[in-house]
């Protein structure tokens, strides 16, 4: 089943009413305004929808039963069918003409849908309009501005407040006012109430009459009318604002990683919400002429569903528009808004210090500072590695010092992370770029034509010549550290490392950190290095491997790919190795906000240990551990750990998966110092390597012509294709016409459209999930996947 797009059409005005609480006239407003718009709108449609209703039609909503008990016995569709239902229901009515669509929902605002689900929450990635009725009754002003905020929160677009007057509370003047005070331009409009039942036991024929009357005044009335024009004009503003932004954007924006020389505006997507995984974009404009073409008299939707495959620039882990998420923030906002943290403290900063230490499971880590984002971690981290060294050696502050680093890593834009990557397109042309390191390269791994492929590096190839690469069956044979550690394949590799280190310390350089992204190289071209890196530069023996660092300090950049991203929390884990530094954003905060944890050693904090201030760490920011991050963070964190720990992802785990888990479904890893533990020394358990994306699936890419290689492992897929005579990397374009063809759209069964978002990097075409991703969404992505690949042939 296609995912469920949001409701609006270029002719079909389409606004959800929402009530402040049960009985304050949702039906009696609801039917005024069909029927004002009826005699308005003489020649269009007029609908009205009631999805859910607590009784049988005759009776609806006439019981005081909540909608998820009365569905009790009944059969309950899910959440997704009951929109893609609302959404066919409302299409129907855009494809006969023009017309208003009025869609009441049923009680307050949090009332339960069928399946448990708060109204709120479920009819989000409709994002219909809402006319919001307010409550005219004693605490009906509560009532009205905490039904408001709940919508406003959830994204929800509160066009009017229609309420009755009340002369004896007030609530409308006061509401009228605050809303003027608070929200400029939200109309407050009042209508006068039905009048009271005629005697004890009227008959429904005078019970009739009278509300015939009634209606019907109301309905031809001035406020009737101004709300229905007012309405109109919204949603009129709308359509045209969207179809404007692209060129607008074009005109007025600076983009990021684009060449806007080559940009049009007919190239930028236009996003109007998000929800889950998936953005809402505008349909371009050649697919909405297609579709008028195939249906003239109302036209087609003019947003759909587009999967965002790139986790939006990999921050997105458990949905967009997350509500507790949302909440959260707003919490912090509500508690602090931002406060300064030099020698201060608030509980979401040492909370979330809490969690992350002891979530990692590294014994060495034991502090934490807080940056802003992944760039500015990384510069953190290597102040840190880079004193920690000097002290320890005894360096002049004026020696040169540089890093030890890995191939295509990259970790940051600013000055001193990009400085510690070797010259390339990301570079080359930064006028202030000095590489100040030394790269080395790395086997990496693919599945090609059905196997897993351990593929050598350059400089071992050229040692060893022909026949270097190895075969594993499974991701799992090739993440099996200690196995492979007990055949001695390590050692290749470590003689190359080492005979490299000692060239250039011949040459005089000295070195004072280790810095890699671990298991995964990312903007270098979304790599997959083997497990064979888990090797520390020699150093102190005595000084053990548990809690102090020897030869040089190991950072590990996990702004990409720790917190969950690949299956586990670190994916330090994966190398059987503790760093000394770790850095962490990207999932850390769950897409929301920008925030930064850099965690260190004990040992390295020493290092900055002095009665001279200067000798600080005189790093900061001036929104360091701002309250709103933090609080984002402990929630993402929370919700990631109950999703691991309440098999929310067996369904991946158990699947014919792309790697082979042991007899109990799990491997145990070694490190420096032999089992990996916990802060207490406790032997700690990992799952074996798993994917969202199927084994089927990687092995059946793995085999398509054009294809150079694949692998998928957590939520993370990465399609390497065949950059034929132009050369892989960056400035490849072998993977742009699979990502336009994704962009292009697929159909499901009943004529929905929807989209794969994606990006490249160069001839890598990658596309992520989030740690909340279902099941059918993947298969059904995984197809068009298929198909796309194959139509290219």
């Amino acid at each position: 089943m296609a995912p469920v797009g949001s409701m609006l059409w270029r002719t079909l005005r389409t606004y959800q009413v929402y009530g402040a609480n049960t009985e304050v006239g949702k039906t009696v407003f609801t039917t005024i305004l069909c029927k004002a718009a009826r005699s308005l709108y003489e020649k269009e449609k007029i609908s009205y929808l009631k999805p859910v209703s607590t009784g049988p039609e005759d009776e609806a909503d006439e019981r005081s039963v909540s909608p998820h008990t009365a569905a009790k016995g009944r059969v309950i569709p899910s959440d997704r069918r009951l929109l893609r239902l609302i959404h066919e229901h409302a299409s129907q009515k855009a494809a006969s003409g023009p017309g208003w669509l009025f869609i009441e929902t049923a009680g307050g605002v949090h009332s339960p849908s069928p399946s448990g689900t708060t109204q709120a929450d479920l009819y989000m990635p409709l994002r219909c309009p809402v006319v919001l009725v307010g409550d005219s009754k004693l605490g009906g002003i509560s009532l009205t501005i905490s039904a408001f905020e709940s919508l406003r929160l959830r994204g929800y677009d509160v066009e009017m407040i229609l309420m009755f007057p009340d002369r004896t509370h007030g609530n409308h003047q006061y509401l009228s006012k605050y809303f003027s005070d608070q929200h400029v331009g939200l109309p407050v409009l009042a209508l006068n109430e039905p009048p009271p039942p005629q005697g004890r036991q009227p008959s429904a024929e005078a019970e009739f009459q009278v509300m015939s009357r009634y209606y019907q005044e109301a309905s031809g009335g001035d406020v009737a009318r101004n709300a229905l024009t007012q309405l109109e004009e919204k949603h009129d503003a709308r359509v045209t604002r969207l179809e404007s932004m692209a060129a607008e954007a074009h005109r007025k924006i600076w983009y990021p990683f684009t060449q806007q020389r080559l940009l049009q505006p007919e190239h930028i997507t236009t996003i109007d919400a998000a929800r889950g995984d998936f953005f809402q974009t505008l349909v371009p404009q050649a697919q909405r002429n297609s579709a008028a073409a195939a249906a003239p008299v109302g036209g087609g939707v003019l947003l759909q569903p587009s999967f965002d495959g790139s986790a939006s620039w990999w921050t997105q882990g458990l949905g967009h528009s997350n509500p507790s998420l949302t909440l959260a923030a707003a919490y912090a906002a509500g508690r602090y808004g931002h406060v300064m943290f030099a020698e201060a403290v608030h509980e979401p900063a040492l909370a979330l210090a809490e969690s992350l230490l002891a979530g990692i499971r590294n014994p060495r880590l034991q502090r934490v500072f807080y940056s802003d984002n992944g760039s500015t971690g990384v510069e953190v981290a290597l102040k840190m590695a880079l004193r920690a060294t000097r002290a320890r050696y005894g360096w002049d502050a004026r020696d040169p010092i540089i890093v030890i680093g890995l191939k295509g890593g990259y970790h940051g834009d600013t000055m001193g992370a990009m400085d510690c990557a070797e010259p390339g397109v990301f570079n080359e042309k930064v006028e202030w770029y000095d590489g100040k390191g030394v790269w080395f390269d790395y086997p990496t791994v693919k599945c090609v034509r059905g196997r897993w492929v351990v593929e050598a590096p350059e400089a071992m190839r050229n040692e060893d010549g022909v026949g270097s690469n190895q075969e594993f069956g499974s991701l799992s044979e090739v993440f099996d550290i200690t196995e492979r550690e007990q055949r001695r394949e390590q050692e290749r590799y470590e003689n190359y490392v080492a005979k490299e280190l000692k060239r250039h310390v011949d040459h005089g350089r000295r070195f004072g950190a280790l810095l890699m992204e671990p298991v995964v190289i990312g903007a270098g071209g979304m790599l997959l290095v083997t497990g064979t890196q888990n090797w520390r530069p020699s150093g102190d023996e005595e000084d053990d491997a548990k809690t102090t660092w020897a030869g040089l300090p190991v950072i590990f950049d996990e702004v990409f790919t720790g917190v969950y991203r690949l299956g586990r929390f670190s994916a330090g884990s994966f190398l059987a190795a503790d760093a000394d530094v770790s850095v962490h954003a990207k999932l850390l905060t769950g897409g929301v906000v920008p925030l930064c944890a850099t965690l260190a050693s004990e040992s390295v904090f020493r290092a900055f240990a002095s009665d001279d201030k200067t000798d600080a760490l005189l790093h900061g920011h001036s929104y360091t551990a701002h309250p709103v991050g933090c609080q984002v963070a402990l929630e993402s964190l929370r919700q990631l750990r109950a999703l691991d720990e309440g098999g929310r992802w067996d369904w991946a785990k158990a699947r014919k998966s792309n790697v082979h888990a042991s007899d109990d479904g799990s491997t145990t890893l070694s490190t420096q110092s032999g089992i990996h533990k916990d802060s207490k020394y406790r032997p700690v358990v990992q799952d074996a390597p798993w994917s969202i994306w199927s084994a089927e699936f990687v092995e059946l890419v793995s085999r398509q012509a054009g294809v150079a290689g694949v692998w998928a492992l957590g939520s993370v897929l990465s399609i390497h294709m065949d950059a034929g005579g132009g050369g892989a990397g960056y400035k490849s374009t072998a993977a742009v016409r699979i990502r336009d063809s994704l962009r292009r759209g697929a159909r499901d069964d009943r004529e929905n459209t929807w989209n794969v978002h994606s990006r490249v990097l160069g001839n890598v075409l990658y596309i992520m999930g989030s740690q909340k991703s279902m099941q059918e969404d993947i298969r059904e992505i995984e197809e068009l996947v298929r198909e796309r690949l194959k139509s290219l042939q």
